[in-house]
């Protein structure tokens, strides 16, 4: 049975109250100040709040967007295993739920913000965070959202992802533990080419192509004619530069270009045999994606494959929340999964079938946090201690949500009907 200690005195026997109001009451995690006191469960995952900014960070935007810049910025530090952590506040939240406090509380929150010290104007943001303005998913703002998190470095994605540099769920064989992540990769690239049938020749157009993996696989494995763009400057010099090295540049044409200026003789007459967009659709907008939906059918030949790879989200935040619409995907929006296909076939998509990867996300999420832990050293040497301890957090969180059913992801096959099939 788990105990509490309450001592008479100490900046955590001041703050633990205070947090439980804003949980029902409940804290579910063991609270350590800057002055060693200490208060919660005995026996649950320790947070220290390590300084006066972190409460500051929290009083100045009380819940997620809070906590996480105190964690991003080191004023808050879980002792052992994050995602223990992270997943004994969830649990608690499902079954306590939260609350907005009364006047009362916020009168206790003042009286002691006073008594430790607090009172003040809050610490600006991480720089980490993102600062994105404009007109929503204008080109320009798209550009801006994408280039927050995706040009953070070449050097940094390649210390975090496997040789593949694939950046998203890959598939993962139950029979196999000891499978690698790039093993893993490639089964789900090769997935994605056989359902869209390429064969040598093909003309292939990779919408949101990332670092390559898919565009270089077709190329390489099918002798597919790949058509890649991305709004990302780094992902496109490296998928230019992977192309030369490896001969592939033949086959290969990856372009700085938003989704919206594609057209069917863009990168050449006619329409594309296969159109693959892999966790790409997340980025494109509540609003505009019926539209981009249509543009996919129209770029695809009568007869031609879609496969689009992406995640799905019920609830209050189809961004992800907060913290996620702040550090890592700015103006991303996900929807359930059959709002998406609904999509597809109003553009005038036949869904052919769909595939859910949930679980095989957690397995991805944990193999590149495994990867962070191993080489974190090096990652705060080379983005910094901010943008490392975002990513831990970043990837600790995903895992999670995938784990508990808040986050899903599914591979969609369609195809765009051909009305010679029908007069035959």
């Amino acid at each position: 049975m788990s105990t509490t200690t309450r001592s008479p005195r100490g900046a955590a026997h001041l703050i633990g109250p205070l947090a439980a109001a804003f949980l029902n009451g409940v804290l579910p995690v063991r609270l350590r100040a800057w002055d060693g006191s200490e208060t919660g469960p005995a026996d649950a995952p320790r947070v220290t709040v390590r300084d006066r900014d972190a409460l500051r960070h929290v009083l100045a935007r009380p819940g997620e967007l809070g906590l996480s810049r105190a964690y991003v910025t080191g004023g808050i530090e879980v002792d052992g295993d994050l995602t223990e952590a992270l997943r004994r506040v969830w649990a608690s939240v499902r079954e306590h739920g939260t609350c907005v406090p009364g006047p009362r509380t916020w009168a206790r929150i003042v009286h002691v913000a006073l008594v430790l010290g607090v009172v003040g104007p809050p610490p600006p943001p991480p720089a980490t965070e993102a600062r994105t303005g404009g007109r929503l998913h204008s080109r320009q703002r798209d550009a801006a959202a994408i280039s927050h998190h995706y040009d953070a470095g070449n050097d940094l994605y390649e210390l975090l992802l496997d040789e593949t540099m694939a950046y998203s769920c890959a598939l993962w064989d139950e029979d196999e533990p000891e499978q690698s992540l790039a093993e893993a990769q490639r089964a789900k690239l090769d997935l994605v080419c056989d359902k869209l049938g390429l064969t040598k020749g093909d003309r292939l157009l990779d919408v949101g192509c990332g670092w390559g993996s898919l565009t270089l696989h077709a190329a390489r494995w099918y002798g597919a004619r790949v058509a890649a763009v991305t709004l990302s400057e780094r992902q496109r010099d490296h998928v230019h530069r992977r192309a030369e090295e490896e001969g592939l540049d033949q086959l290969v044409d990856v372009r700085l270009l938003h989704h919206r200026d594609i057209e069917p003789d863009t990168f050449g007459p006619g329409p594309f045999d296969a159109v693959a967009a892999v966790e790409m659709g997340e980025h494109v907008g509540r609003d505009t994606y019926a539209p981009f939906a249509r543009r996919l059918h129209d770029l695809l030949a009568p007869g031609g494959s879609l496969l689009v790879q992406q995640m799905s989200r019920r609830g209050a935040h189809p961004g992800g929340g907060p913290f996620i619409e702040r550090y890592v995907a700015p103006d991303m929006h996900m929807r359930p999964l059959g709002e998406t296909v609904g999509l597809l076939e109003e553009a005038g998509l036949e869904v052919r079938g769909v595939q859910a990867l949930r679980e095989h996300y957690v397995r991805t999420a944990r193999a590149w946090s495994d990867t962070l832990e191993r080489r974190f050293d090096e990652l705060v040497s080379l983005a910094g201690p901010q943008a490392a301890r975002m990513w831990r957090l970043y990837l600790a969180g995903g895992a999670l949500a995938f784990e508990e059913g808040r986050m899903g992801v599914d591979q969609i096959l369609a195809r765009r009907p051909d009305p010679a099939e029908a007069d035959e």
